[in-house]
C-alpha cells in the first residue's frame, strides 16, 4: 500500500478499515511472530494512517498464507505487527507469464499493476526493433507490483525482470511453456479456438505482445518458427498493444486459469 501513491481511505484512520489494509513483508509469517515494517510502511501506518496500539493490518509474504497482525510498540516512527491468525492459506496464482514490449503511452506502472491484478507469475519487459521505451526503473516496477498486489488479494508478489531483447527471450524460454504470440500481421486462429484445440499440460503458459508498429517482420518470423508458440488473433478490431496484453491474460485466465 505505501509503495505508491499514498492516501488514507477518504480520511479514514487504520482502526476505520477494519483491519483491511494489506502490507507484503520479508519475514516468516507464524503466530505470535514480530514484524517490524520497513520505514516506508511504517510511515504509511503511523503518519498518514494514524495508527497506534491495538490497530490491525493483514500480513503477506508469498510463502506463509495471510496473517492478521496487531500494532505494537508504536512510537513516532516505528512499531511492531504481532501476528495472531492465519487467516488464509498460501495458494500461488496460475503459472502463467507476460513478455511485452514497453510502449510509450503507456506507463511501466500501469503493465505491472493491471497484469498484477490479472495474475501473472512473471513480468518480462521485452527490447525489440521497434521498441521506443528502452530505459525502466525496474525497482519502480517492482513496487508498482507489491502495491497492486497488496490491493487485490493475492497472496504472491509477481517476479519483475529486467529487461531482456526478443533474441535472448527467445532462446532461453523454456521449450516446454506454451507462448502466447498475439500476431495482427499474420494468419492466426481466434484465441478461444486456439486455446480450445490445446490440451492442457505441464509447463506453463507465457504471453508476447509487441510494441508500436508490432513486431517487425523478420522478427515475426523468429517468433513463428518456434515449436513452443501459439499465434493467435484478439478479434476484427485493432487493439494497441497494452490493451491486447490486457485482453489475452484475461481470456487465457478464463479459459485455462483460476477464472474457470
Amino acid at each position: 500500500m505505501p509503495s505508491g501513491e499514498e492516501r488514507n481511505y477518504d480520511g479514514r484512520t487504520l482502526a476505520d478499515t477494519g483491519g483491511k489494509v494489506r502490507l507484503f513483508v520479508a519475514g516468516a509469517l507464524s503466530a505470535a511472530a514480530g514484524i517490524v515494517p520497513n520505514p516506508s510502511q511504517a510511515h504509511y501506518l503511523l503518519q498518514v494512517m494514524g495508527a497506534k496500539d491495538g490497530d490491525r493490518v493483514r500480513l503477506f509474504n508469498g510463502r506463509d498464507g495471510e496473517w492478521a497482525a496487531r500494532l505494537a510498540q508504536t512510537t513516532w516512527q516505528s512499531c511492531t505487527l504481532i501476528c495472531e491468525t492465519k487467516m488464509a492459506v498460501q495458494k500461488e496464482v496460475p503459472d502463467l507469464w507476460l513478455a511485452f514490449a514497453p510502449v510509450k503511452r503507456t506507463p511501466a506502472g500501469t503493465w505491472i499493476q493491471k497484469a498484477t491484478e490479472l495474475g501473472v507469475r512473471v513480468l518480462q519487459p521485452v527490447i525489440t526493433q521497434r521498441t521506443v521505451v528502452r530505459r525502466m526503473n525496474i525497482e519502480h516496477m517492482r513496487a508498482n507490483a507489491i502495491e497492486a498486489a497488496e490491493q487485490s488479494g493475492r497472496l504472491s508478489v509477481p517476479d519483475v525482470r529486467a529487461p531482456t531483447d526478443l533474441a535472448s527471450l527467445l532462446t532461453a524460454w523454456p521449450a516446454r511453456r506454451r507462448m502466447i504470440f498475439c500476431d495482427e500481421a499474420g494468419e492466426a486462429p481466434p484465441i478461444a479456438q486456439a486455446l480450445g484445440e490445446i490440451k492442457a499440460g505441464r509447463g506453463g503458459w507465457g504471453v508476447l505482445t509487441g510494441p508500436e508498429g508490432g513486431f517487425a517482420p523478420q522478427e515475426r518470423e523468429a517468433i513463428r518458427k518456434h515449436s513452443f508458440v501459439v499465434p493467435v488473433s484478439l478479434g476484427p478490431r485493432i487493439m494497441p498493444a497494452d490493451t491486447a496484453a490486457l485482453a489475452a491474460l484475461g481470456i487465457w485466465q478464463a479459459l485455462c486459469g483460476d477464472w474457470r
